[in-house]
């Protein structure tokens, strides 16, 4: 079964592409998203992943989120999904629900922190969908904000809490939504995050 699709990208969006040329070289660049400004970065460079951890002031513990266009950017990271299972994730994406799905081994602590569970979202906001067809995969996602302080919801507040800590800033309007994803578990449908 497959999720509803984001549209293509508009690959002459040069924003989007000094975004992609930061991602490459290891950076970390802040976009926006359903609620908040997200960080991201390369879900497989360590050195990148490890750059965001400090720069948040947060423990690779709690595991970061990853964003995708669609689900199939998704699949290099999960084990495969029963039929069930599927059908109830992907009638919710595009959407504001995180889900909590297991990791294939080969997935790296520093995204997947303690758990053997990676919390994943199929991006319903248009830009950072275009951001993920336009990187080629999926990306890291963590609020802009020092860990437990508020997110910043436009690109003065992520200067002014962030600065020149970051190597790009992506312009552009969050969503509507009043609140970060809803984390479910999968497995279990219990709420982490509402």
């Amino acid at each position: 079964m497959l999720a509803k699709s984001n549209p293509e990208p508009q690959l002459n969006n040069w924003h989007l592409q000094q975004a992609r040329r930061h991602l490459t070289d290891g950076g970390i660049i802040a976009y926006p998203t359903e609620a908040v400004y997200g960080l991201g970065c390369d879900p497989w460079n360590q050195q990148a992943v490890n750059r965001l951890l400090a720069l948040k002031r947060r423990s690779w513990r709690k595991g970061f989120i990853l964003i995708a266009a669609n689900y199939a950017q998704l699949i290099p990271f999960l084990e495969p999904l029963t039929p069930r299972f599927e059908e109830k994730i992907l009638a919710t994406w595009p959407g504001p629900v995180t889900w909590l799905l297991p990791a294939q081994a080969k997935v790296p602590r520093w995204l997947r922190g303690q758990s053997n569970q990676l919390a994943v979202r199929v991006t319903a906001h248009v830009q950072a969908a275009q951001l993920c067809h336009i990187w080629g995969g999926a990306l890291v996602s963590t609020s802009a904000n020092f860990s437990g302080q508020p997110a910043a919801k436009t690109v003065l507040k992520v200067r002014q809490i962030l600065g020149q800590q970051l190597d790009y800033i992506v312009p552009g309007k969050v969503g509507s939504s009043p609140r970060p994803s809803e984390i479910r578990d999968a497995l279990t449908d219990k709420v982490f995050r509402y």
